[in-house]
This record gives structure tokens, C-alpha cells and sequence, in this order.
């Protein structure tokens, strides 16, 4: 038998993805573009009303409030998203609330000059307007790294090699989101993890007009047909002798938003009254901020190679960054109780679907706006529980890391100092979080305990965030331990003409400011 050759068992590497539907500037048809961008939308509403669920009752807040909040995040992320697609990095990317921000926040919430107010309204929103301001005054950090393109500067110091824990943890780093979350209701979890691989994989030839309809909505289809099932299960009175947290995790109508809502609320800024200003909640916030930066340049890069692009250029890179400062800014305006980050389940949606257009993100902004105003419709779609859109993450989060794994083609993983490298830093990035996790589980503070609560909130919040962790310890070795002789083994070759605009022709035409405002703003 003769020698396989080189070319039958190995594949070169290649700049762009392929097998995609649609790229980053191709457009599907206006029907599918509208059908693809409202199950965008559906996917966001799970971290949209999960933050405010988890945060509001703790603030003394009431179903009203929550409801109102709710409404406040999906209005912001839906200007975020167009300005990000418009003039950010113009990557399809959906801007979402973080759970990076929530270390800070519950901070906020057990200071003990807000806990002593004894009336729970007015503790709900004192403790807004300390968000809030905290907020507004943390988005300054993006804000600054971004316009003054110093965060640019930073991206010099990445390569392939560090990228890869980095991109990767952005969705391992979320596995506290998955399963654990489907076995509070496996009855309705499994269900909905089966019949989303199943559509989304094994029947994505099934074709109806051309069309390959199962894969391109296996999300909607999905959970239409598990939301169905579950108010089944609630109606026939399954759950009726159950425990409170099993009822909450599967019943269908004890989000209590529905009754809640105001059948038309338009969201506008300061609308929980003048923000009230303290150090130690903006410095602690500032962490979050850092945190939120970090996870959204791998989730940017790993847009950009499911939309089909090339990776954005160092300016692009930081341009997306300051909008994104822009937008925590409005998450503090309009009081949203997170700030902002690229939502990595919809990252993984362009992977699931092979629609990387911007167009369909676009759309879906506008439906986060449209149903944040009309308050019943939005809290009837925002009713679906939780553990659908867990079994969700299994898939999409998991989509996301392998794209990050991805980047090792690039690299020479035949090399000691490599496998060192992104083996330390991944299983630091999951390890360390895990500890602080733990940690703060038992003791009811985290590891960081002294007398300085900003620089309690500051550490916590870093050390909980698993790409924050992997871009430190990555980032670190990669560029001090044999980097002198190791550029080629690194992937330099390869990344060093993605680092300028003008490095590579296809640049131009997927991240050009639209309206020809590159006049004024010219790329470096």
C-alpha cells in the first residue's frame, strides 16, 4: 500500500471559513433575513431577562420592575447593536448584557447604607441610581482604550497562539450556563437539546423550496414546539406538588412578566431618577468594564470568522470597543442593571444557522426595540423559561470555542513551548474561576475579603471571568517566554497582515464605514 501523501492528511490552513450560506455583506432573502433576525432576537431574551430576574427582587424591586428593566435592556441592546454593526466593528454581532457586571452590582446591592432603607421601593431605587452612575462613570475606561486606539496598541501584543484560550474560554468559560442549568428541568431540557441538534445537524439537508429550513430555523422551530410541550406540562398540573425551585425553573407562568407589563412603554434615560455618585462602586465597576472588553475582542474575532471575514484589524478592533463604551454608557443612562458585551449565543447562532450576514443582526435589533415598547408582546415571548435556552447554550457556546480552537492551524503544535502555552492558559482559565466560584459559594464573599470593598469588587470580578484569566496568563507567556525565535511557531507570519486596514485588499470591503465616512475617519 503506498504512503499517504501529505496533502490526504493534513488540510491547509485558511484565512476565511467556508461552507457559509451567507457571509458578512451577503445578503438572504428579505423573508428569511426578517425570520433569521426575529430568532436572533429570541435567543438575546434569555441573558435579557435573566440578569434583571436574578438582580431586581434582591434590590427590593417588584415584578413591575423587573418587567420595566427587562424592557430598558432590550431598548439599549437594540441601539447598541445597530451602532456596533453601523460603526463599530460592523461585525454581525449582537450587544447584550454581561454577567461580568453582576459581581459589582451585587456589591452595590449589599452596601449597608442601602440595606438599611427599610422601605423596599426606595432601596430599589437608590440602589439603581448607585448602579447607574457606576456604570456611567466605568464606561469611560472603554471609551477611552477605544477612541484613543491605545487598546490597538494592546492587540500587537496578541497572536494566533495567545488568541486561542482567549476565544476558546469565551465559550467554555460559560459551561456554569449549560447543563447545570437544563437538570433544574431535565423533562423539558434534554427535549430541547435533542430536537435542536437533530434539526440543526442531522436533518439540515431537509430542503423546502431550496430552502434548508430545519437547519436555518432549528432554534425557532425547536423551541416553539418544547414552549408548547411545557405549557402542557403546566396546564395539566405537573408541577402543581412539586418544589418552588423545580415550578420555577419549568412552569411556563412563573415569570410573571405577562401581567405584569404595560401594554406600551417607550424606555427613556434617567427614568429611575438623577443617578447618585460613589468611588468605590465606579472603581469596582471599572473591573466589569475591563472584563467586558476582554471577552468582547474574542468574541469580535470569532464573529469574524463565522461571518466569513477576515479578522478585524487592530483599529477596527478598538473602534468596536469605544462604540461599545458608548454603549455602557446608555446601559447607565437608561438603567439596564449591566453593562454591555457581545452576546456569544448569538455568535454561535451564525456558526448553527451558516448566516453570517449583518443584515440579519440588524434586523434583529430592530425587533429588541420594537417589542421592548410594545411591553405584553415582548413579555410574552420573554415568559419562555430558562432551561430552553440552556440547552440552547450546550450547542452555541460549545460552537464558539471550537472556533477558537480553530486558530491553532495557524500555529505549530508540534512545538513544546506552544503546547505549554495554551494548555496552562486554558486550564488556568477554567480552573481559577472555578475556585473563586466555589469560594464565594461557601463563604458568601469572594477570596478577595479586605477592608477596601472596591478592591474586593475590583479582583472578584477579574478572577471570575475564565477569557480574563486565559488572556493574562496567555498573553504573558506567549510574548516573554522564547518569543524572539518563535514568531513562525506563534503565527505571526500569518496574523501581522491582519494587524492594518490596508494590510489585506478584502479588508475594505468588510469592515468600510458605511455613508463613505471613512473621509473623515481614515483607517490606519
Amino acid at each position: 500500500m503506498a504512503a499517504p501523501k501529505p496533502e490526504e492528511i493534513s488540510f491547509p490552513p485558511m484565512d476565511q471559513l467556508q461552507g457559509l450560506e451567507y457571509c458578512i455583506d451577503s445578503n438572504p432573502s428579505w423573508g428569511e433575513a426578517i425570520a433569521l433576525g426575529f430568532q436572533h432576537y429570541i435567543l438575546a431574551l434569555g441573558t435579557a431577562v435573566m440578569i434583571p430576574s436574578f438582580l431586581v427582587p434582591l434590590m427590593g424591586g417588584t415584578d413591575g420592575d423587573k418587567v420595566r428593566v427587562v424592557q430598558a435592556l432590550l431598548f439599549v441592546e437594540g441601539i447598541n447593536t445597530l451602532l456596533q454593526t453601523l460603526f463599530g466593528t460592523r461585525l454581525p454581532t449582537v450587544i447584550g448584557g454581561s454577567y461580568a457586571f453582576m459581581v459589582p452590582i451585587i456589591s452595590i446591592i449589599h452596601d449597608t447604607s442601602l440595606m438599611s432603607i427599610e422601605d423596599n421601593h426606595v432601596r430599589f431605587l437608590n440602589t439603581m441610581r448607585a448602579v447607574q452612575c457606576a456604570l456611567i462613570v466605568a464606561s469611560s475606561i472603554q471609551i477611552i482604550l477605544g477612541y484613543s486606539q491605545m487598546w490597538a496598541i494592546c492587540s500587537r501584543f496578541f497572536s494566533p497562539l495567545g488568541m486561542v484560550p482567549v476565544i476558546a474560554l469565551v465559550g467554555f468559560g460559560l459551561f456554569d450556563r449549560g447543563f447545570p442549568v437544563v437538570g433544574r428541568c431535565v423533562e423539558i431540557g434534554i427535549p430541547m437539546l435533542i430536537l435542536f441538534i437533530a434539526f440543526s445537524q442531522y436533518l439540515k439537508n431537509f430542503l423546502t423550496k431550496q430552502l434548508p429550513i430545519l437547519e436555518r430555523f432549528a432554534l425557532l422551530i425547536s423551541i416553539t414546539v418544547i414552549w408548547a410541550y411545557a405549557h402542557l406540562l403546566t396546564a395539566s398540573g405537573a408541577y402543581k406538588h412539586r418544589p418552588e425551585l423545580t415550578q420555577l425553573n419549568c412552569r411556563t407562568d412563573k415569570a410573571n412578566l405577562i401581567s405584569s407589563a404595560p401594554w406600551i412603554k417607550i424606555p427613556y434615560p434617567l427614568q429611575w431618577g438623577a443617578p447618585t455618585f460613589d468611588a468605590g462602586h465606579a472603581f469596582g465597576m471599572m473591573a466589569a468594564v475591563l472584563v467586558s472588553l476582554i471577552e468582547s475582542t474574542g468574541a469580535y474575532k470569532a464573529a469574524s470568522r463565522l461571518a466569513s471575514a477576515t479578522p478585524p484589524p487592530a483599529h477596527v478592533l478598538s473602534r468596536g470597543i469605544g462604540w461599545q463604551g458608548i454603549g455602557i454608557l446608555l446601559n447607565g443612562l437608561f438603567g439596564t442593571l449591566s453593562g454591555s458585551t457581545v452576546s456569544v449565543e448569538n455568535v454561535g447562532l451564525l456558526g448553527s444557522t451558516r448566516v453570517g450576514s449583518r443584515r440579519v443582526i440588524q434586523i434583529s435589533a430592530g425587533f429588541m426595540i420594537f417589542f421592548s415598547i410594545l411591553g405584553k408582546f415582548g413579555a410574552l415571548f420573554a415568559s419562555i423559561p430558562f432551561t430552553i435556552f440552556a440547552a440552547v447554550y450546550c450547542v452555541l457556546f460549545g460552537l464558539v470555542a471550537s472556533v477558537g480552537l480553530s486558530f491553532l492551524q495557524f500555529t505549530n503544535m508540534n512545538s513544546m513551548r506552544n503546547l505549554f502555552i495554551v494548555g496552562v492558559a486554558l486550564f488556568l482559565g477554567l480552573s481559577v474561576p472555578e475556585y473563586f466560584r466555589e469560594y464565594t459559594a461557601k463563604a458568601l464573599h469572594g477570596p478577595a475579603h479586605t477592608r477596601g470593598g472596591w478592591f474586593n469588587d475590583f479582583l472578584n470580578t477579574i478572577f471570575f471571568s475564565s477569557p480574563t484569566v486565559a488572556l493574562l496568563v496567555a498573553v504573558f507567556l506567549d510574548n516573554t517566554l522564547d518569543y524572539k525565535d518563535s514568531a513562525r511557531d506563534r503565527g505571526m507570519p500569518w496574523w501581522v497582515k491582519f494587524r492594518t486596514f490596508k494590510g489585506d485588499s478584502r479588508n475594505e470591503e468588510f469592515y468600510t464605514l458605511p455613508f463613505n465616512l471613512n473621509r473623515f475617519f481614515p483607517p490606519s
